[in-house]
């Protein structure tokens, strides 16, 4: 399982980036948004990435940000919302929009991307909305509406590895952010990860 890239930005195209790693190019197809984050071409990258793995093929999905990775996970396990219709989703709202959206079942909101109608809106909504927890509030959060948590960062990381592990967004956020107060900064991750599983058990 490759879960992240670390290399230099060889190009990009209108659905994709190529990222160089120790001069191997890897495809990997993205959102407009994480390819307008990403930066200028030969300058250095860190892409958080999904593997798809099919019967005639093997594909990789990269995000800028850990929590865009999280919602397309959660997107794409909702029936009729594909890799192409979860990247689209993501183009157009970003984590906070999209969460803001699904807890409040502002249905039209989803439905501005490009490939779904009222009917999947509503869907998204029905399946997703008892897994987010409550509506961010404020200025800009992560996916779990708590606490802000920059990509790439070791609290990103932790997040994901708990959601991973079944925790709903808000009470992985909240965990980590507990987790790292305890901790300090210069914690590592699997020590932040402990502490935090400790904390969300709770």
């Amino acid at each position: 399982m490759i879960a992240k890239l670390k290399g230099l930005l060889d190009s990009t195209g209108i659905d994709h980036a190529i990222i160089d790693v120790g001069g191997v190019g890897y495809l990997v197809g993205a959102s407009s948004r994480t390819l307008a984050a990403l930066g200028p071409v030969g300058e250095a990258v860190t892409i958080h990435t999904e593997m798809l793995v099919a019967e005639d093929m093997i594909r990789l999905v990269g995000f800028a940000r850990a929590d865009e990775r999280d919602w397309y996970r959660l997107l794409t396990h909702v029936q009729g919302v594909g890799s192409r219709v979860a990247l689209a989703i993501l183009s157009a709202l970003e984590p906070q929009e999209l969460h803001r959206a699904v807890a409040t079942g502002d249905k039209a909101m989803i439905a501005r991307a490009n490939g779904v109608g009222p009917k999947l809106a509503q869907r998204i909504v029905n399946e997703l909305k008892d897994k987010i927890g409550a509506a961010p509030v404020g200025g800009p959060v992560g996916t779990g509406g708590v606490v802000p948590l920059p990509a790439g960062s070791l609290s990103a990381d932790a997040l994901s590895a708990l959601q991973n592990l079944g925790f709903k967004p808000h009470e992985a956020s909240a965990a980590v952010a507990a987790a790292e107060a305890d901790l300090g900064e210069e914690a590592s991750l699997d020590a932040l990860v402990r502490l935090a599983l400790r904390k969300a058990a709770k």
